[in-house]
């Protein structure tokens, strides 16, 4: 599909076309006129003709929408808004997003401080030309996906830290928050990630019966001892890393809104989380049950704990490990003082935050065919839009102004759902339960065999398929899921290539 140069710099919301249909008042966004919020009300109403696309559609990300080849790099360009001279920014970010670190000592100064315990050398590792993850092959290491480790609080003074934010919930007292597969040499690694499926089947309308695999996790090896008794597992697999600073963008009014007190079975939560640098407390809008709040939060996590790195964020050199592991923090760690306290200075955290801020979303595909038209009316209709929700204005007064009044398409309300005991992984992370997890976006789905190679979906990549990935879904998203597995076929599928031209 191409478009044309007037074409793409016509997203902007500024050149929209408005409907003159009322609306009922929203929250009112304190970066926006009066004229302003009717106009973000109107486009942003649900969809009720299906007939034809909406205005501007096709660009998710409004003007920062790439439209370059959707081929095997299509989440790797920046956006398309950005300047020439920022480029160059993005592209030394890039280059540290893709840098394999090394143990220490070593000869390369600026690259070493891996681990000593760690998960992966680089962020690219995780995720694969910035896409997702998956599990891991048989005699694979796990590299983009990991185990997180949490015990639930035990007396009051831990309950209300976590309800005062001050902590997200609490790790094992000898592995810590996270399962690290991988050490430095001289170092034993923490164990192997051990899981297993067992199979279900479920059988839609017309007899199709869709094969679905439910597993169980386990960890082999444990050289430092047995994990404390109520420590919970849960597998993740890497997100994409598309569109993040757009997510970032959104205003807190707009998501709030959507949180509404059992609407229909569906309700909705935000998770209020403590914000790594400045210590406030914001919503939380990352990561698989919204954990952070920032991309730059989210990029300093990762450094700390899947790679070992220490940033000004998250300044501890020996990353996840823990008192009952001394050989681990004896181990020399790669702060060179010439160039800082830690091993990744500002220069690189701030680099990484703005190249994956700045990853462009493809442009949509197929927009005006009738059967992904026909799709759409039955992603409303089942009811996937009650929590994927299609689409935001972004706010005026963002800290980068490429992201600035930007017409986007996520398809995620950004708030915690109760997914029901099937997807359940029983582990508290700060104000979401073990059942609860954050809606995830659709945007660039249908790229996903494309960019990586495979179809794994959900939290640990247990889905091998969109469908499988739908019909796992329960609590909240029963009614959807139940409404899905009804339709005809030729509904099925028409819902189904809707999602792959997103």
């Amino acid at each position: 599909m191409k478009l044309s140069r007037s074409i793409r710099l016509a997203c902007p919301l500024f050149i929209v076309a408005i409907s003159t249909i009322a609306v009922a008042e929203t929250t009112a966004r304190p970066d926006l006129t009066a004229k302003d919020r009717e106009r973000v009300r109107q486009v942003t109403k649900p969809a009720t003709d299906f007939s034809k696309a909406e205005p501007f559609e096709a660009m998710s990300a409004g003007a920062t929408t790439t439209v370059a080849t959707p081929d095997s790099g299509a989440f790797s360009h920046p956006s398309a808004n950005m300047t020439f001279e920022r480029e160059q920014d993005f592209k030394l970010g890039n280059a540290l997003f893709q840098k394999l670190w090394v143990s220490s000592p070593s000869s390369t100064q600026a690259s070493d401080g891996l681990g000593p315990l760690y998960n992966a050398r680089s962020c690219q590792a995780c995720h694969i030309r910035d896409g997702r993850g998956r599990p891991p092959r048989e005699g694979e290491d796990a590299v983009s996906m990991f185990l997180r480790l949490a015990r639930p609080a035990r007396t009051p003074d831990e309950e209300q830290a976590i309800r005062q934010h001050n902590i997200l919930n609490f790790p094992d007292a000898t592995y810590g928050g996270q399962l690290q597969n991988l050490a430095v040499p001289g170092l034993k690694s923490e164990g192997k990630l051990a899981f297993s499926y067992e199979k279900q089947t479920v059988t839609l309308a017309g007899g199709e019966v869709v094969s679905l695999r439910k597993p169980t996790y386990n960890v082999e090896g444990l050289p430092y001892g047995p994990l404390e008794a109520d420590t919970t597992l849960s597998a993740r697999i890497a997100q994409p890393t598309l569109g993040l600073g757009l997510i970032e963008a959104i205003a807190d009014e707009d998501i709030l809104a959507l949180a509404k007190p059992d609407s229909e079975g569906i309700s909705g939560k935000p998770a209020w989380v403590r914000d790594h640098r400045s210590g406030e407390v914001k919503l939380g809008r990352f990561g698989w049950k919204a954990q952070n709040a920032t991309v730059r939060d989210q990029a300093a996590s990762a450094f700390s704990h899947d790679i070992g790195i220490s940033t000004p964020d998250a300044p501890n050199s020996y990353g996840d490990c823990t008192e009952k592991q001394p050989d681990c923090l004896a181990m020399p760690d790669g702060v060179q003082k010439r160039l800082g306290d830690v091993e990744a200075p500002s220069p690189v955290l701030n680099l990484v935050t703005l190249y994956v801020e700045n990853l462009g979303v493809p442009v949509r595909r197929n927009v005006d065919d009738p059967t992904v038209l026909h799709g759409k009316q039955m992603f409303y209709d089942v009811g996937c839009a009650a929590c994927h929700t299609p689409k935001f204005v972004t706010k005026r007064d963002t800290n980068d102004p490429l992201h600035s009044f930007q017409l986007i398409w996520p398809y995620s309300d950004f708030l915690l759902h109760d997914m029901g005991e099937g997807l359940a992984d029983g582990q508290q992370v700060g104000d979401a339960n073990g059942q609860e997890w954050r809606t995830q976006p659709l945007w660039g789905i249908g790229l996903t065999e494309t960019i990586n190679g495979n179809d794994f979906y959900l939290h640990d990549g247990r889905a091998r398929s969109v469908s499988e990935a739908i019909l796992w879904h329960g609590g909240e998203a029963q009614k959807a899921r139940d409404a899905f597995a009804a339709l005809q076929k030729s509904d099925r599928q028409a819902l189904l290539n809707y999602l792959g031209s997103l």
